[in-house]
């Protein structure tokens, strides 16, 4: 089976590292020249919206998938004319507009922040008359690791924000005084039948992603999953979905999902019976699902910019170096470290091994 992947960046690399195990061969279409996934499939260098490649992928491949949201919902729909792909095209257009996202979560009862549709300065200086301060403004599409997104504190941080951000679509978002961060992956096959990986604690620096922790009985796991299958129904949807909230007062307000394998998924590459990357292979390519179960206490730990030298991270027990491939450049992901321990004391001393690396 050969399955086409639209973006060539890291995702896509470790999409097709779970996939050749399986038989599976690949191909990407990227407009990058250095796009990082090509070492593992063909490269069709091409602009997402340029339907003659669109064409000549769809020509080649059983089924395509995507590695990000930042691709157009209308490439999406372009290709479902000639060959399967799964997420639908439906599924990414709402997940990418947070006015659509969080739209949908309301109608489905899950609890959000405060939000409102800005159009204008003016809807931005009605919304937060409306909400209140602080509030975090965020362009509807694009925006992502920090990116697209402006925190208002006080009144003077308003005016000509709208500007600020590029006069596009944006959303208003109440601040949530939350005690943490979470996020749920979940995978769901083609049948309907839905799996879950236990719920993450995330941290953040400077809005990127920077450890992930996988919990082990978490008291909000329940709840989370209800939350998330709503949405995989509601958007009948196909393959993996992560979904990021806020813990509030013993329980868990959305704050956005993403329609792909995630970031804060990477731990389970070495730290799950079945990888995220693995999972969504199998839901796409309409094969049986893995199991979900962790193995161990497991972690994983961003590379901004740099990766530290590999014998140094290879020294420490229990850690898996994944290098993406890609030139080094300021606050960049280029690559991660997943952490296993059989406990936890051990495991965040592991942690503390890697960050020091990091920082060193």
């Amino acid at each position: 089976m050969k399955i086409g992947v639209i973006g060539g960046g890291q995702l896509g690399r470790m999409m097709a590292l779970a996939g050749t195990p399986l038989g599976m061969d690949f191909a990407f279409l990227d407009p990058a020249p250095d796009a990082c996934a090509q070492a593992l499939g063909e490269h069709i260098r091409a602009d997402y919206g340029d339907q003659d490649h669109l064409r000549q992928l769809a020509d080649e491949v059983d089924l395509v998938t995507f590695e990000f949201e930042s691709v157009p919902a209308e490439t999406v729909a372009f290709l479902s004319q000639f060959v399967p792909v799964y997420p639908s095209a439906e599924a990414l257009r709402i997940a990418r507009d947070r006015w659509f996202e969080k739209s949908m979560f309301k109608d489905l009862g899950i609890p959000t922040p405060d939000f409102a549709d800005i159009q204008s300065q003016a809807d931005l200086d009605a919304a937060v008359a409306a909400i209140g301060l602080p509030a975090v403004m965020k362009t509807r599409t694009l925006g992502y690791d920090g990116k697209g997104q402006k925190v208002l504190r006080k009144a003077e941080d308003v005016v000509g924000a709208f500007a600020e951000l590029g006069s596009v679509p944006c959303i208003l978002e109440g601040f949530v005084p939350f005690t943490g961060e979470v996020s749920l992956v979940a995978v769901r096959a083609r049948d309907g039948e839905t799996r879950f990986y236990p719920l993450v604690h995330n941290r953040h620096d400077s809005g990127v992603l920077a450890l992930s922790i996988a919990s082990t009985d978490h008291p909000l796991q329940a709840l989370a999953e209800d939350y998330v299958g709503r949405v995989l129904t509601k958007l009948d949807y196909v393959g993996v979905l992560a979904f990021e909230f806020f813990e509030v007062d013993g329980g868990l307000k959305a704050n956005e999902i993403a329609p792909r394998v995630h970031n804060s998924g990477h731990w389970t590459i070495e730290g799950a019976e079945c990888s995220q990357f693995e999972n969504h292979l199998r839901a796409v390519a309409g094969l049986p699902l893995g199991s979900t179960a962790k193995v161990g206490e497991s972690a994983m730990l961003n590379f901004l910019g740099s990766v530290p030298e590999v014998s140094k991270v290879a020294a420490i027990a229990d850690c898996h170096l994944h290098h993406y491939g890609k030139a080094f450049k300021a606050g960049r992901k280029v690559g991660h470290a997943t952490i296993r321990s059989k406990d936890m004391a051990t495991l965040k001393a592991r942690i503390a091994e890697v960050e020091a690396l990091i920082k060193a």
